[in-house]
């Protein structure tokens, strides 16, 4: 059970909380704690997802899907706009963070958000026009501005939790804004409402979160500016976020771009891919990324306990999201036999397997860019996103035009496979074990591979057979491991939970 305190020191100036240094010993611990939380919330979490995802590609068509997709490429893209990094430069700052920093950062936030609302209305008409929005979809739009809004509000208590590392009261509104956001759009898309269904369910999410957040870490926001705190904080901010929009250009502009060539049927099918492709990243790498995050900026002076760090929660990350996305390729085509609804699926089934080329990489890399940022290397993280970006404008469009959804997720297998180099960079810095932390898990997740693979040729197609292949390929992954690392997985499994349950 979370515990939530309302002792008298919440109610004092809100940067009391982290004006004090937490030991490297205290960082280790807590982020431990809370990357087993957050999995362990995500788990619970991603099993509603699946259920709620299976049943509205159940009950919606591709084109509801692909618009979807596409409007939120668009909201996701004007988003970036609200921010300059200052919420990234208050958690990765050494000193601890002033009011002032708090009050400014609220104050500009809040003007850019504003800002990018306006332009979002002014310019609904032509997005209207350029993507063919029916009303439902314009109600969409409107919608997703209007939980970016509520979402924002969110900035200021969730930073004063992370510089503390507490995830284990981030997670409850993380919990709550799931379970409404899923339960809704499943309930309205089983009543008829379309594409409809996903407005109504962000809407209700934002309210949610919102409120569950500022019970959670109570906080006044005041407006106010200080040019000194905005100087100090832009210094690491603007790098920052110059990263985040190239891959904002990379990722939502592309979605958005596509929607031109591939249509919205098209992009369904891509998405679709996409988002059964990229689950064990959002089961697994995104908790890690997000607690390492400020752990790693704490850690930047003990180059030996950044490095071991580095290395274990890489294999983390690569031990979970490996078999889980080769089991989920040998899997797919069974799913999508043995449940005939499902079958208008079947296009997506050749760009689920080369998206999930992609995913491996990104599963092996990203965690060192996450790295690169928390030591102050922004400016190499820029570059890295350069290259990404300026590839990715290179070949999914050419890719796309020509192959259709097929050389779109070939594009980014390609661009995934560039990846390499964010490897070799960041070995140059923190000095990382590639053997221990990548290849040990990719061995055994493609040994795994290979018994599900022989197995599923001798099985026919049903529900008992994906059962029984799962188990095998788990007994399978788990016994190579062993060969590899021995009882070590065992004691660093119950190191960590040992970890989770000492205050």
């Amino acid at each position: 059970m979370v515990h939530i305190s309302h002792s008298h020191d919440q109610q004092l100036d809100p940067t009391q909380e982290i004006t004090h240094e937490l030991t490297l010993e205290h960082v280790r611990d807590r982020a431990v704690r809370g990357i087993i939380l957050l999995t362990g919330r995500t788990f619970l979490l991603q099993a509603l997802s699946f259920v709620a995802w299976f049943f509205l590609t159940l009950l919606l068509n591709p084109s509801d899907i692909g618009l979807f997709f596409v409007v939120s490429a668009v909201v996701s893209f004007f988003r970036y706009f609200s921010d300059v990094g200052l919420a990234a430069a208050l958690i990765q700052k050494k000193e601890a963070i002033t009011d002032e920093d708090l009050k400014t950062t609220f104050t500009i936030q809040m003007a850019l958000v504003l800002g990018v609302l306006a332009t979002l209305y002014v310019l609904t008409p032509w997005f209207t026009r350029t993507y063919h929005l029916t009303v439902d979809g314009v109600f969409l739009l409107s919608a997703l501005g209007i939980g970016f809004f509520l979402a924002s509000l969110k900035t200021i208590p969730s930073i004063l939790l992370e510089r503390k590392l507490h995830f284990e009261r981030l997670i409850v509104p993380d919990v709550l804004e799931n379970l409404v956001y899923n339960i809704s759009a499943v309930i309205f898309a089983w009543l008829g409402f379309g594409v409809a269904s996903f407005a109504y369910a962000v809407l209700i999410r934002g309210v949610v979160g919102v409120i569950a957040i500022y019970f959670l870490r109570p906080w006044r926001p005041v407006f106010g500016f200080s040019a000194t705190s905005l100087h100090r904080l832009l210094k690491y901010g603007v790098p920052y976020q110059l990263n985040t929009f190239l891959a904002t250009i990379k990722d939502d502009g592309m979605t958005a771009f596509l929607g031109g060539i591939l249509g919205a049927t098209g992009i369904g099918y891509l998405g679709w891919a996409q988002k059964w492709a990229q689950t064990p990243l959002r089961l697994f790498m995104d908790n890690v990324t997000r607690v390492t995050f400020p752990a790693f900026s704490r850690m930047q002076d003990e180059k030996e306990h950044l490095k071991n760090s580095v290395t274990r929660s890489i294999f983390f990350i690569c031990f979970l999201v490996f078999p889980s996305i080769i089991g989920l390729v040998i899997l797919a085509p069974i799913l999508i036999t043995i449940i005939p609804k499902y079958s208008k699926w079947e296009p997506a089934i050749i760009p689920l397997y080369l998206l999930s080329i992609n995913v491996i990489f990104a599963a092996a890399t990203t965690q060192l860019t996450n790295l690169l940022n928390a030591i102050g290397k922004i400016k190499v993280t820029f570059k890295l996103m350069v290259m990404w970006t300026v590839l990715t404008w290179a070949f999914i469009p050419f890719l796309a035009t020509k192959y259709g959804v097929n050389g779109a997720a070939l594009g980014y297998s390609l661009v995934g496979a560039s990846s390499i180099v964010a490897m070799i960079v960041a070995y140059k810095y923190v000095k990382f074990s590639v053997q221990d932390g990548i290849l040990v898990p990719l061995y055994a997740a493609l040994g795994m591979g290979c018994v599900m693979y022989v197995f599923r040729m001798f099985f026919p197609y049903t529900f008992f057979s994906m059962a029984t292949l799962a188990i095998a390929g788990g007994i399978s992954y788990i016994g190579i491991i062993y060969l590899f690392v021995g009882k070590s997985i065992f004691i660093d499994a119950r190191e960590s939970f040992k970890t989770l349950f000492n205050k």
